[in-house]
């Protein structure tokens, strides 16, 4: 193999597998000798790539973990493994990585060739995820147009049902995506209204990136608490007060945010606050999975829902 740059691709898909390669056997599958592994060794090296090399008579390489994230080659199978599992987790909001899952799926997509990205859509149409119950599933599709798009900057078109039903079509300049744990909301700048808007991506329809490139504006709020602040004049949204049995650090993140000190004296409990518009029954149970028993104070229909989740799981347990 005299091309080295596809050498080099083909060495580090080699490496890839966990496992360890003697350097004769390198220099078999490649079809070129030991010399010129040991230097497409020190390439990939100087590309950040961290390959260990091991001492002895036939000597042996692997990729190792490094202080960095280096690219990775995947080959047909393992890529569309990876995108068919992004898109079905990218249909409904997953705390922690909701964010970093969807533009993970934009930057694959974009680099698919056009017979992977079909394998993709053909897998996604013939399986069904079973959604939660407590919110709108959203097209993926339309998820990684619309992180491109914010990528890119590029505007953004898009059909848009209102909450009362009344149906419009929009130019935007899209600047975040927000999910609050059971939905999408898109934070841009609608350009008929010349203001700030959130839309909630269930609703969104036929969007697609225009190719208009613009300078970003810049929010007047962190978009987090923009959508916060719409959906207290939008949706049903309620205060929460619950003390947990442990430590504000041991609080999965979305807590810690809302936690305002411990609970009274040393005793390692901590009070948290916040507001949300999301069904009591699914917010108990988003409490319940942290593992950190819990003693709602308010309101009211949370504590209810926390009593009946209580008594079906002690019933399931009987």
């Amino acid at each position: 193999m005299t091309d080295t740059p596809a050498r080099l691709l083909s060495l580090l898909s080699l490496l890839q597998t966990p496992r360890e390669w003697p350097g004769s056997e390198l220099a078999q599958r490649l079809r070129v000798s030991s010399r010129t592994i040991r230097r497409d060794i020190e390439r990939l090296r100087d590309l950040g790539y961290p390959v260990e090399a091991t001492l002895g008579a036939e000597g042996g390489y692997r990729l190792v973990a490094g202080a960095a994230m280096p690219p990775l080659l995947l080959d047909d199978e393992e890529a569309v493994a990876i995108a068919v599992g992004l898109r079905a987790g990218a249909g409904h909001a997953i705390e922690g990585v909701e964010e970093a899952s969807v533009r993970a799926l934009a930057k694959l997509e974009q680099v698919l060739p056009s017979r992977l990205r079909h394998r993709v859509s053909v897998l996604q149409s013939a399986t069904t995820a079973l959604a939660r119950g407590d919110g709108p599933s959203v097209d993926p599709g339309t998820l990684t147009t619309m992180a491109s798009a914010v990528a890119g900057p590029e505007r953004l078109r898009f059909a848009y049902r209102a909450g009362d039903g009344v149906r419009s079509r929009r130019l935007v300049e899209p600047y975040r995506l927000v999910s609050t744990g059971s939905r999408w909301y898109l934070v841009a700048y609608d350009l008929e209204r010349e203001d700030w808007r959130t839309f909630r991506v269930d609703r969104v329809g036929e969007a697609f990136a225009t190719g208009a490139r613009f300078v970003a504006r810049q929010l007047p709020m962190d978009p987090e608490e923009f959508v916060r602040r719409g959906l207290r004049g939008r949706e049903t949204t309620y205060a929460v007060e619950a003390t947990f049995e442990t430590d504000v650090a041991e609080l999965p993140g979305w807590l810690r945010e809302s936690a305002v000190g411990d609970a009274g004296g040393d005793d390692g409990r901590t009070r948290v606050r916040f507001e949300t518009a999301d069904a009591p029954e699914w917010l108990v149970a988003r409490l319940a999975l942290t593992g950190v028993p819990f003693t709602v104070q308010a309101p009211a229909a949370l504590a209810a829902a926390a009593r009946a989740l209580g008594a079906r799981l002690a019933g399931a347990g009987a």
